[in-house]
């Protein structure tokens, strides 16, 4: 997994509350077994008229918002059913961030698991940014994981609280695998001493 230490991005708005992962990546798309190949179909019944032609009338859709790394939502977002591919439709899109004001507690799971960092802001601060994002084409702001701080051009500054472990994996880009084969070692070793050991039967 790519590490997260630093993200300067463009942000994106999408302004509605209760974003269930069907809506995230819907489920006839589930097909794939590689995390990669969903970022086209990110949004699809938002973004396409028909599947095909994507409808002016979804902001992200704005040409502004095509490089976007960074996504601001409302309250509850990811809720919905607990499949992972809705992270990996949001990363393979090239989102590396969501900020929103609470988040369903499986999605807000898997973002750490898969790369992306879930902030929780208040409902205040979330609205100022809409605001911003709206005002100035191309805003953008500074994600510094470490120093657990958001900043912009404009004078915002902000503390965010993540939590240490999640933290640690995301900024040395480790998921359950690759904390499972940390342990490598010691999951060798145990084999080896049960190697030859009968089975128990019933």
């Amino acid at each position: 997994m790519e590490p997260f230490t630093r993200l300067q991005g463009i942000v994106a708005p999408l302004d509605l509350p209760d974003v269930d992962t069907d809506q995230i990546i819907p489920k006839q798309f589930l097909k794939r077994i590689e995390r990669t190949g969903f970022g086209q179909f990110l949004f699809y019944d938002w973004r396409f008229i028909d599947g095909k032609k994507q409808d002016p009338a979804f902001e992200m859709n704005a040409e502004r918002y095509q490089d976007a790394a960074i996504l601001i939502a409302r309250a509850n977002f990811g809720c919905g059913s607990s499949r992972e591919h809705a992270p990996w439709a949001l990363r393979d899109y090239g989102f590396r961030c969501i900020i929103a004001p609470s988040f369903a507690d499986i999605f807000y799971n898997n973002c750490f698991k898969n790369g992306i960092l879930p902030v929780c802001l208040s409902e205040d601060q979330i609205e100022a940014l809409f605001q911003k994002v709206r005002q100035t084409s191309g805003y953008s702001l500074d994600i510094d994981l470490e120093k657990e701080h958001i900043t912009s051009n404009d004078g915002i500054n902000l503390k965010i609280e993540i939590d240490p472990f999640r933290k640690n994996t995301l900024l040395r880009g480790l998921d359950d695998i690759d904390l499972t084969l940390k342990n490598e070692e010691k999951v060798s070793a145990y084999e080896a001493r049960l190697a030859g050991t009968p089975s128990l039967s019933l």
